[in-house]
């Protein structure tokens, strides 16, 4: 059997996410799979964990060889666990990929890129790149029934431009109702305002599953994303996404499904270009919503659903494929 040793910061958040769903694909297709947390709580453990592991691969490998066909490594190289398999990939969110581990790129047998925008970024640095795209859960719920409302999923990210959607929207109002879901530690602009309502209390996942489905339109201008999920899970619900018209979000929402916002400005983050708009830009796209016949609404509302479907079975099956052929046991299709 096909052994992969599947590596991440297990952060309670979208790395966690990751991990289980790379390990139940894998896992479906027969493949052996072990989760090795990449990190452990406390400084102490943060700082002696690596030497540490590396310390138990290298005995290991001295006994018995490596542990693994495959090391698959998520956001960051660790380089303490190299020796544990025959080979390395890794699976980056260019966002966060730091110069620690641009100097390792050379040590990756192969990188798996989530995005078209990442193959460019990673072939520019002569790694031998195979796309194998990524999918998020299925939110959709047929027996919501749907309203002309907008839905906005913050959570605790810092890319989502909250700020602006809120401040925009607190100018707005004759504008339908815009829910926020936001984490109390990132909710530092409070607006009050009739049709917004701001959630930065506890949500369990059947009540956000609801809000996802209720809103017609998800209002969603990233600045940056290593692949999308809360794009994805809009389109998995059937929602008329509203995103920032810039790789990679524009891979995902096109004008087919969706509607694309123009980005004002540029800002860097690590391998990622940021990219931020303006309100009138938000406004815009917001009356182009509105604007939409219930017909309009009808045909992209169906068109983001067989995408998710359709790209949640491509995924799969070119992961499946891709670790066979990184580990030296199979061909990629």
């Amino acid at each position: 059997m096909l052994r992969v040793n599947l590596i991440a910061w297990d952060n309670g958040v979208g790395l966690s996410r990751d991990l289980k769903l790379i390990a139940d694909t894998l896992r479906d297709a027969g493949i052996g799979v072990d989760i090795q947390p990449a990190r452990g709580r406390g400084k102490l453990r943060k700082w002696l964990g690596p030497w540490w592991r590396r310390a138990r691969v290298q005995w290991r490998r001295w006994r018995s060889g490596p542990a693994y066909d495959l090391n698959l490594m998520l956001e960051h190289v660790r380089p303490e666990l190299l020796g544990a398999a025959r080979r390395n990939a890794f699976i980056p969110n260019p966002e966060w990929c730091q110069p620690a581990d641009v100097k390792r790129l050379h040590r990756m047998d192969h990188v798996l890129a989530k995005t078209g925008h990442a193959v460019d970024i990673f072939r520019q640095r002569e790694c031998a790149v195979m796309r194998i795209g990524f999918t998020s859960m299925d939110r959709h719920d047929p027996e919501v029934p749907r309203l002309r409302t907008f839905f906005h999923l913050a959570g605790r990210s810092s890319a989502k431009q909250t700020q602006l959607v809120l401040e925009t929207w607190a100018r707005h109002p004759e504008w339908p109702l815009l829910t926020v879901v936001q984490h109390p530690r990132s909710a530092k602009f409070r607006p009050q305002a009739d049709n917004i309502a701001h959630r930065i209390d506890y949500l369990d996942d059947a009540e956000l599953r609801r809000l996802q489905n209720e809103s017609l339109f998800h209002l969603c201008p990233s600045e940056t994303e290593g692949f999308g999920h809360y794009l994805m899970e809009a389109l998995s619900v059937g929602a008329v996404t509203l995103t920032t018209d810039a790789a990679p979000m524009n891979e995902l929402v096109t004008p087919e499904r969706g509607l694309l916002i123009p980005f004002a400005r540029t800002a860097s983050q690590q391998l990622a270009t940021r990219y931020q708009v303006d309100a009138g830009a938000i406004e815009a796209a917001v009356q182009a919503a509105l604007d939409l016949s219930a017909e309009e609404i009808l045909a992209r509302s169906r068109a983001a659903r067989e995408f998710f479907i359709d790209n949640d079975a491509t995924f799969r099956h070119r992961l499946v494929q891709a670790v066979r052929e990184a580990s030296g046991r199979g061909i990629a299709g």
